[in-house]
This record gives C-alpha cells, structure tokens and sequence, in this order.
C-alpha cells in the first residue's frame, strides 16, 4: 500500500511539475522529443533517421534558408506538417500543438537562434 502511495505522489508531482513548464521548457522537451531525429541535437539537419529521408531535413543553420522563410511558415510546418507549406511530405505535423501559440513561438525562437 506504501509503495502505491509513493507512485500517486510521484506521478502527481510529476504532472504537476509539467503542468507549470512554461512555454520555452515545453518547447524544448518536444524538441528534443520528436524534432531531434531528423534534424539532430543542434538543428543542423544530421539526426539519426535524417539519412533515410529524401529530402534532406533542413538545416537550420543555413542563413539563405532562415532568410526564405518568416515565422508564420515555420510554425504551420511545426503545427501542420511540411506539406502544409509545401515543403517535404516527411516532416510531420503536430496538431496537439494548435492550442500552444506560445509554445510553437518558443519551437520557432530556437530554429531562428540556430540560424544566428
């Protein structure tokens, strides 16, 4: 019964832990959940399933790219999928995050600070 009781108050500390993330933590857990395996722990498009893809993931140090696209592309793509966008078939969206705006925000801040 102990050992039920430490595991509720883990999981609620843990929840709650989450629930007051803010913006720039959520979006750098997600980042580093769903974004790095393509685009890799420093955004420059070499994650480990980024060789399986045609096209390439982009990277997101490449000041051309960062200059050909504004924040409202990026965080479509991120929300709605590279598609969206015209962009690769192969870069998924994340509809959960439609209701984020701020997270999305902070997900696009970091793409543009790899491009500095």
């Amino acid at each position: 019964m102990g050992l039920l009781i430490s595991a509720l108050v883990f999981l609620l500390l843990a929840g709650a832990s989450a629930a007051t993330a803010g913006p720039a933590e959520e979006a750098k857990s997600l980042m580093a959940d769903r974004c790095v395996v393509c685009h890799g722990d420093n955004g420059d498009g070499k994650g480990p399933g980024a060789s399986s893809l045609d096209p390439q993931p982009k990277d997101f140090h490449n000041r051309k790219w960062q200059k050909s696209v504004n924040d409202k592309t990026l965080a479509k793509a991120i929300v709605s999928g590279g598609p969206a966008v015209g962009l690769s078939a192969s870069m998924p969206g994340n509809p959960d995050l439609a209701d984020k705006p701020d997270v999305v925000a902070a997900m696009v801040k970091q793409i543009r600070a790899w491009g500095k």
